[in-house]
């Protein structure tokens, strides 16, 4: 993998820093459990969940809660072809609901039948099951 280039992921991480002070995005920040968590950059309001190697992304999924209503939403997951069916994707829900655990798990559009499978296997003994959900009337649309 290109990134793996020595000194390449350093170079990245600095570039990506100064693209976010010069666009006046928020910083990233890490949590607890090791995942990134910044801004999502397509929905206004919503926060994004990434994994990375070096300064590469290979898990990323776009989420919005409602603690008033105990709902939450997950969009657009993505994992990185090198990495798909390895658990990543299972890793990085389970590390968001483990972070807010009274919330109902939901998504916004339909499940395209390539991705049945997928939401099946994910939701099985979640709260919500990753269903399909409108936002609630708290949650302004992104």
């Amino acid at each position: 993998m290109a990134s793996q280039v020595s000194g390449r992921g350093s170079w990245r991480a600095v570039l990506r820093r100064i693209a976010d002070a010069v666009l006046d995005r928020p910083a990233r920040s890490q949590v607890a459990s090791g995942w990134w968590d910044t801004a999502s950059q397509e929905r206004p309001g919503w926060r994004e969940r990434a994994a990375h190697l070096d300064a590469d992304i290979v898990f990323s999924v776009d989420y919005r809660s409602c603690r008033r209503c105990g709902l939450a939403w997950v969009e657009q997951p993505y994992t990185d072809p090198l990495y798909q069916r390895c658990g990543l994707a299972r890793a990085g829900l389970s590390a968001l609901r483990a972070e807010h655990p009274d919330l109902n798990w939901h998504t916004l559009g339909g499940h395209l039948t390539e991705s049945q499978a997928f939401w099946t296997v994910v939701g099985t003994g979640v709260p919500g099951g990753y269903q399909q959900r409108h936002l609630c009337s708290h949650v302004r649309p992104g």
